[in-house]
Order: C-alpha cells, then structure tokens, then sequence
C-alpha cells in the first residue's frame, strides 16, 4: 500500500544548523515563494476526506507522513495543531509519523489525552550535531510517546550518540545533506553512528548519503536522484534479530 504525505501547514523558521540549506525553503524560493510566511495548507483535512461512497480516502493502514514542510510543534501552529491531533485520533487506522527539531515543546503541544502516546504516531527528533542531540535526546526521552525514533540528517559532525541510546527508541537513520551548498558527510560518522547502535541494539537505516559524500578521504558528487540508492547500496543498515527491515 503506497505512503502518503499530509501537509496541513506548509512553511517554518530556521532554528538551528541543520536548517542552513532547508529544501523547503530552496523550493520555495525556485518557486518564488516566502517559506518564513507559515499557514495552514488546502489539504489540512486530508486524514478525514471521504470519497462519493461515504469511504475514506486514505485507506486505512497507510502510512502518513506528516507535516513535512514545516515543523509539527512549530509555535505558529499552536492555533491548528489541535485540530490535527482530533484527526490523527480519530484515523487510528492510519500510522502517522512526523519529525521535529522543536522537542523541548513536546510537552507543551501534546493534546489532553495522549497519556503515554497514541498507538498510530511516531515522533522523530532531529539531531545534526553534537550539540542538537546533547540537548534534544535527554528532553525526547523523558517525554511520553509509545513510538519515537531520532534523525540524524543532515549529519553534519560526528556525534556520540552512545549516552542516549536504548529500547525507549525505536530506531536512528542518518543521512546526508542535498542541494548545491550541501555540507560533507562522511561515511565514517556514518558507520560510528551505525557501531553506536548495534552496541544498543537499536536498529539503524543509512537513509541517503547526501550530494557531498566522502569515503575513504575521496569525495563524491552525488546527484539528487541517486543519493537513497547509493546509501541502500552500501548494506549497512541494521535490524537486531528477529525484526524485520
């Protein structure tokens, strides 16, 4: 069954150094638009949209990805985003899933009865540097959420992710930065990161390698369209045993 994206609020503000060359804000700007300018999108009720017959028109067992040109606790949202949460509990048919740079508002955005999460939603915290994971993961995991996960894309240094790792996170996937100004990645933070998790049993997928790649002290220019294939090429993710890709 075919993922689906779901952008009720498309725009976002620059908070940290992973947000120097954001593609949301390089497409809006090759289309003219304003990315800094946030507001709800035409597509805000998509969850619970039926179709002639009365059936919804995402089927249920989707996978959603959510809030993808924005930022799901972004503070111009607080307005909208409890109509969201309605719709998310409301599709528990449907798997949501949506990334944050903003974890130290998780509290503060959570909907009155999510307890210790819903089932159907998974949080990733993005984490490009030393410094983001340092501070993010320690506030992520004392949060309440039944399915979280940590995203360390643009990985832009070598981060020790060793002190936060454990069960309370699903999985880690790392990747590299794209666009013309992307900054390095190297493939040895890439494993580092990798050997982190499967000394914590955490599972770990290498996403992208980003468009400037280095191995082996040679870099590597490497188109948009080709960046997913050349990481899944290079077969290091890791699943613990017995759980599946």
């Amino acid at each position: 069954m075919p993922d689906v994206t779901w952008n009720p609020w498309h725009g976002c503000r620059k908070l940290s150094a992973g947000c120097k060359n954001c593609y949301v804000y390089r497409e809006d700007a090759a289309r003219g638009r304003d990315a800094s300018a946030i507001a709800c999108t035409a597509m805000f009720d998509l969850p619970v949209r039926k179709g002639r017959g009365g059936e919804y028109k995402i089927p249920s067992g989707t996978t959603v990805y959510t809030c993808f040109t924005s930022d799901f606790f972004l503070e111009d949202a607080d307005a909208w985003r409890g109509d969201a949460w309605r719709m998310m509990r409301g599709r528990q048919d449907l798997d949501f899933v949506f990334i944050t740079k903003r974890i130290d508002r998780i509290r503060a955005c959570l909907p009155p009865d999510w307890g210790e999460g819903y089932p159907n939603v998974a949080i990733g915290c993005t984490c490009e540097n030393r410094r983001a994971a340092d501070y993010r993961l320690p506030l992520f995991r004392a949060a309440p959420a039944k399915k979280r996960f940590v995203v360390c894309e643009p990985l832009l240094e070598r981060i020790d992710l060793s002190p936060h790792l454990g069960p309370w996170f699903c999985s880690v996937v790392v990747g590299g930065e794209s666009g013309e100004n992307a900054r390095e990645c190297l493939y040895d933070w890439v494993l580092d990161i990798r050997s982190q998790c499967e000394a914590a049993n955490v599972p770990f997928r290498f996403k992208q390698t980003g468009a400037n790649f280095v191995k082996d002290g040679k870099r590597y220019k490497i188109e948009r369209r080709h960046q997913h294939a050349q990481a899944k090429k290079a077969g290091i993710d890791f699943f613990p045993q017995g759980e599946e890709a």
